[in-house]
């Protein structure tokens, strides 16, 4: 269940392709202070146990923050760590079927690319939508291109909260003004840069101001 969607506003996905000798903790930490609202943890080739290890004190972190820590993908990793919630894919387990498995308390996240896939992930108990890619992004090899009538479409279609993901930046934030998304989510837009707090904090500012009437 998400209680707040305001807490969707600047949604982070961790990917440790930019650590640079630096810790996942220390990049998200450096998030938050940055006013990240959201955590994302995404890890794909990552043993099981070390993976369970870094869930469990990144989720004492986001705690302590009081922002919402979903993990990407592994429903079972969720549960096991007590997670806020978990995000899914088209392609991964059926939004239906995570419902039962997670309950009703906890957030579900699904991804979606048509209105049909929208309509069908509310349907199926999702919280919230990330809908992408909305701009060209070289973070997911398999994105699908989402053009920015299908996201107005998307938003107009559902009534749980919709967030723009894929290809997001500081400068082109603005373009995403009146499509009815509650925020957006970012992996390079945070993660790749050499000060992650400070680029936190700007594209903030940005997406405040792209999302404000």
């Amino acid at each position: 269940m998400l209680k707040n969607p305001e807490s969707l506003l600047l949604y982070a996905v961790t990917d440790r392709h930019w650590l640079n000798g630096r810790t996942l903790y220390e990049q998200v930490e450096d998030a938050l202070k940055g006013g990240a609202t959201f955590i994302q943890l995404r890890e794909k080739n990552m043993c099981y146990d070390n993976f369970l290890n870094e869930a469990k004190e990144i989720k004492k972190l986001c705690a302590r923050c009081h922002v919402p820590f979903v993990i990407d993908d592994d429903v079972d990793l969720a549960l096991e760590v007590e997670a806020d919630g978990v995000h899914v894919g088209q392609s991964d387990m059926e939004a239906g079927k995570v419902r039962e498995k997670i309950g009703k308390d906890r957030i579900l996240g699904v991804s979606a690319e048509t209105v049909e896939e929208a309509i069908k992930a509310e349907q199926n108990g999702a919280d919230y939508l990330g809908v992408g890619a909305v701009f060209p992004t070289g973070s997911k090899d398999d994105a699908i291109p989402v053009s920015h009538e299908t996201l107005k479409a998307i938003c107009d279609a559902v009534k749980i909260p919709v967030i723009a993901i894929g290809g997001i930046t500081r400068d082109n934030v603005i373009e995403l003004k009146g499509t009815g998304i509650v925020g957006i989510a970012v992996i390079s837009a945070i993660f790749a840069k050499p000060d992650i707090q400070a680029a936190t904090e700007d594209l903030k500012r940005q997406t405040i101001k792209a999302l404000s009437v």
